[in-house]
């Protein structure tokens, strides 16, 4: 995916990595509309590394890791079609290892 969008800052851009299909405890597959946002993503961009003091600060993921990101945090962007995402490194809560 040719990534046309550049964060700024101590910004991130995500791809969130959809869930496979869910379905409740009775077995009854949810629609869309019912299912949670997938909270994994997977890193496409990152800013500058500048901090609000100008200062340069080291990322602690970088491009394609798969990370675990907040329910809530972030704004949506369309890009080459798809949805991601552009948030603060600090929305980032973890790297998914394995």
């Amino acid at each position: 995916m040719a990534t046309n969008i550049k964060p700024l800052g101590t910004r991130v851009l995500v791809k969130r990595i959809e869930a496979e299909e869910q379905k409740s405890d009775g077995g009854i597959f949810l629609p869309d509309t019912a299912k949670e946002k997938p909270q994994e993503a997977e890193v496409l961009a990152l800013g500058t590394g500048k901090n609000d003091e100008g200062e340069i600060v080291e990322f602690s993921v970088k491009v394609g890791d798969k990370v675990l990101i907040s329910k809530y945090g972030g704004t949506e962007v369309k890009l080459d079609g798809q949805e991601c995402l552009i948030l603060s490194e600090s929305d980032i809560l973890g790297i998914l290892e394995g």
